[in-house]
């Protein structure tokens, strides 16, 4: 090899390296500008991953509260409901002669007042009596304690009402106790 050419070669060698050193700059500038990027879209999960957390709390926290204010009384309800039951098997148990009687009818004018103030105040707190009488047995609102023979009704239909049930807004307070037709033997 002459001197010549080894100062080509020499030259030509140079002028990669600067090359080379021009152009490492730029990929070692798109690789982190790429590992840049994928940080950003991690951190924009994340993000909105929390969003989405701190939503769903909200929600739950708002519906647990909601709960709460509608069905706080669930407790209450269901320890009143024995005196509207006692207040009503007293006003059943007056009989008609006394109905009439002039002593009387302001203690049972009193009793039905009373009577209608209770149902007042139940309906103003959402709470409703469970129709049951005629209507199919329905495990969700009833609970069936008895069955009876009955030529009249059609088998699972309730027929008596022993105990009345009640709702509080779209819950269950209380089934209704009752009695169930079945074919006579």
């Amino acid at each position: 090899m002459t001197e010549q050419d080894k100062t080509d070669t020499a030259d030509a060698t140079e002028d990669l390296r600067a090359e080379t050193a021009q152009g490492a700059p730029e990929v070692a500038e798109h690789d982190r500008v790429a590992e840049l990027e994928a940080e950003l879209a991690e951190s924009r999960s994340a993000t909105l991953y929390a969003r989405a957390e701190a939503q769903n709390l909200l929600r739950r926290a708002q519906k647990e509260a909601e709960d709460a204010r509608n069905y706080a009384a669930t407790g209450f309800a269901r320890d009143i409901l024995s005196v509207a039951d006692n207040l009503a098997r007293a006003l059943a148990a007056i009989p008609e002669e006394l109905r009439g009687d002039e002593k009387m009818k302001g203690l049972i004018t009193g009793l039905e007042a009373t009577g209608r103030e209770l149902d007042s105040v139940f309906a103003r707190h959402g709470i409703s009596k469970i129709s049951a009488l005629g209507e199919t047995l329905d495990p969700n609102r009833h609970q069936a304690m008895m069955e009876m023979p009955s030529e009249e009704a059609e088998p699972g239909t309730i027929v008596q009402e022993i105990q009345s049930g009640y709702m509080i807004r779209d819950r269950l307070l209380r089934p209704a106790l009752v009695g169930v037709a079945k074919k006579p033997d």
